[in-house]
């Protein structure tokens, strides 16, 4: 029996995300969302407005036997800028932080490791948020692999 494993980030727009995760070899599945935030069912709108706290973020389902959780987190650090606060380009809002959401004991140490690897890359502070991963909400099916569906180009 195959057990796949859970992994949540937010790192901007999760159009974007979702479009980078769902390449990699292992990733069975990715579910554009919103997370940790103070609203049951958030709506796109309202997360938007920052009425919720949620962040825009991707819940993806993987196979560790093909993809590390080590490996989703070099992407991760790869895809985005984790030196801007609630700011990803030209987006600018709490719900584009940049934050991980662990699901175990193992993700939480290993994104810490992660992290203090990848600051020392960078001569700016990392101000990713590490924090437990809370109740995911699907984002509205529009947002799902949207830039996939749209046609735009990938950032």
């Amino acid at each position: 029996m195959i057990k796949y494993q859970k992994a949540t980030f937010a790192a901007g727009c999760f159009w974007h995300v979702q479009d980078k995760f769902s390449k990699a070899p292992g990733v069975i599945k990715t579910t554009a969302g919103y997370t940790s935030g103070k609203t049951k069912n958030p709506t796109y709108k309202k997360v938007c407005l920052g009425f919720t706290k949620h962040a825009e973020a991707v819940e993806i389902i993987f196979d560790p036997k093909k993809v590390s959780y080590k490996k989703l987190l070099d992407i991760f650090w790869r895809i985005h800028n984790p030196t801007t606060k609630n700011r990803q380009g030209l987006d600018i809002g709490t719900q584009y932080r940049s934050s991980i959401f662990y699901h175990s004991k193992e993700q939480k140490e290993w994104t810490i490791e992660s992290k203090k690897e990848y600051q020392k890359k960078l001569d700016k502070k990392i101000v990713t948020e590490i924090t437990k991963a809370t109740k995911f909400y699907p984002a509205e099916d529009y947002h799902q692999y949207y830039l996939k569906k749209t046609k735009c180009a990938v950032l």
